[in-house]
């Protein structure tokens, strides 16, 4: 039996990266393995998932609607910038660029998102607070999209 790889750009079996975590929220020992695991989520239409991880000041399960709109978009790649924990070890960060489709044009959602730590049935568990759209250089039409993706700026995020 062969193991797809994980949607989240790890380059590992999904069962092996963000499954794990999708079955029990606490197998996420780092923000990172956290984010990966909601993109993971929301490529594979794991609403519940998505809502169960926003941490409680966020009130999610009202947005659960617009979560789940979000959810089903056309995910396509992510790619993580950068992820940290500050010294006390229950503040984390992830910049990431997650990419998608929508009425045929692709688009980048770039993002510094905040995680924060909470006990829960005796477990210390990571949560998504909110997140900044770091502030992007100007980018002229025919420069290099930002992204990455290679493109002109104009034929992609532009």
């Amino acid at each position: 039996m062969t193991s797809t790889l994980c949607p989240c750009g790890s380059q590992k079996p999904y069962n092996e990266c963000c499954e794990p975590v999708h079955q029990n929220h606490a197998n996420a020992d780092h923000p990172e393995k956290l984010m990966r695991a909601r993109y993971a989520a929301h490529v594979k239409g794991l609403v519940d998932f998505v809502v169960d991880t926003y941490h409680v000041s966020c009130g999610a399960e009202q947005h659960r609607d617009a979560i789940a709109q979000s959810v089903n978009s056309d995910w396509l790649m992510l790619e993580v910038l950068s992820s940290s924990v500050d010294d006390g070890g229950k503040q984390g960060f992830v910049e990431f660029k997650a990419h998608y489709n929508e009425d045929g044009k692709q688009y980048c959602l770039h993002e510094k998102s905040r995680f924060l730590t909470e006990e829960k049935d005796g477990q210390t568990l990571w949560y998504y607070v909110d997140g900044e759209y770091p502030k992007a250089a100007k980018v002229g039409r025919n420069d290099p999209c930002p992204c990455g993706s290679g493109k002109k700026h104009k034929k992609c995020c532009g």
